[in-house]
């Protein structure tokens, strides 16, 4: 349980101002087709993110724990760094879409969340628990929370949540996870 809750707290929370999270309000915008939208959401984020709890999951067992709990440690303080740092999204210059919304979406969304933050952060929880299917699952659901607040509620929300006080209490919960993993390595 452990293991989707952390990943989901830790995706939700880094995912609010996320690039992918404007892209996620912009496809909202321009298909007014939320569900449609928030499904295309899952299947990338299924996809991604089990290729990345994969990957974490075989390089924790690959790698000597002392070793794993001290990279995991300085990612996950540069993923608090990281997201300090706002993001943007670039502009589709007003060309229409070659497919439908779902297609659309879920193609921009993996090809947006590849080397993404929560991609990494993903790698790295489930490094950290060792259990890709339970991970995956946490973070899928953080990703669909809210990426779904941007589909739903993105216009009502924009005024009333501070980007700015989202970012830093993100970047706690990555400072606190890089200090447990610190302390991990340190004892062993």
């Amino acid at each position: 349980m452990e293991a989707i809750v952390g990943s989901f707290v830790l995706v939700a929370a880094s995912e609010m101002g996320d690039k992918t999270q404007l892209l996620a309000f912009s496809l909202a915008s321009k298909f007014r087709k939320p569900w449609v939208v928030l499904g295309g959401i899952f299947v990338a984020t299924v996809a991604n993110h089990a290729l990345a709890s994969s990957v974490g999951t075989w390089v924790s067992t690959h790698v000597p724990a002392r070793v794993m709990a001290l990279v995991l440690a300085v990612l996950f303080l540069g993923f608090g760094l990281w997201t300090l740092k706002p993001d943007t999204l670039d502009e589709d210059n007003g060309k229409p879409p070659r497919f439908g919304a779902f297609l659309t979406t879920v193609v921009l969304f993996f090809m947006a969340e590849m080397g993404d933050k929560t991609q990494l952060a993903t790698m790295a929880v489930a490094a950290r628990y060792q259990a890709p299917v339970l991970v995956t699952l946490g973070t899928t659901l953080g990703m669909l929370v809210s990426d779904g607040l941007a589909v739903f509620l993105g216009d009502r929300l924009s005024g009333k949540v501070n980007m700015k006080y989202m970012r830093w209490g993100t970047a706690v919960l990555f400072f606190l996870f890089g200090l447990v993993s610190l302390w991990t390595a340190w004892r062993g």
